[in-house]
């Protein structure tokens, strides 16, 4: 806790203990910024190691998070989406890549949009898949330049409103 403290992710409340930093929109921002960037680089540090298993997983994937927004259940969109990312991750082969974003996404982007409006929330998540299915299929291609540029656009931010 101390810890976190110091890298200013809690804030220390003396004789009463920690609470969670509440994160500005910019920083917000930024930090996905950085993640856009950190996993582009593992997407296509992973092109060359993608096998037909690994493609065959992240279609599961995607339809795994069809199924949990046809049932607005957002837990599992967050779990699916997540998994769908680690199968390329697991493959780049960049041990302090993945820890430096295993970090950022634990501290920071646990839920990319919330909204009361369930409606958006879901329309905005099915969007977001169709992102997966380009993704994978750019990685059919071992297209790099088109992977990295796809997933750079996917960690945009584009309903502010909502982080």
């Amino acid at each position: 806790m101390i810890q976190l403290a110091s890298e200013n992710y809690l804030e220390y409340l003396p004789r009463r203990g920690f609470i969670v930093k509440e994160l500005d929109t910019k920083k917000k921002l930024d930090v996905f910024k950085v993640v856009s960037v950190l996993d582009a680089l593992a997407a296509t540090l992973s092109l060359e190691q993608i096998t037909e298993n690994d493609i065959k997983e992240m279609e599961e994937y995607t339809n795994k998070i069809d199924i949990a927004i046809s049932e607005k259940n957002y837990s599992d969109y967050q779990k699916y989406q997540k998994e769908f990312h680690n199968v390329y991750l697991k493959k780049c082969n960049n041990s302090t890549l993945t820890d430096i974003l295993a970090s950022l996404q634990n501290s920071f982007v646990r839920q990319v949009y919330s909204s009361d409006d369930e409606g958006k929330l879901f329309s905005v998540s099915k969007q977001m898949n169709e992102d997966h299915r380009e993704i994978i299929m750019h990685f059919k291609k071992q297209d790099g330049n088109q992977l990295e540029h796809l997933i750079k656009k996917h960690w945009e931010i584009k309903h502010k409103d909502m982080i």
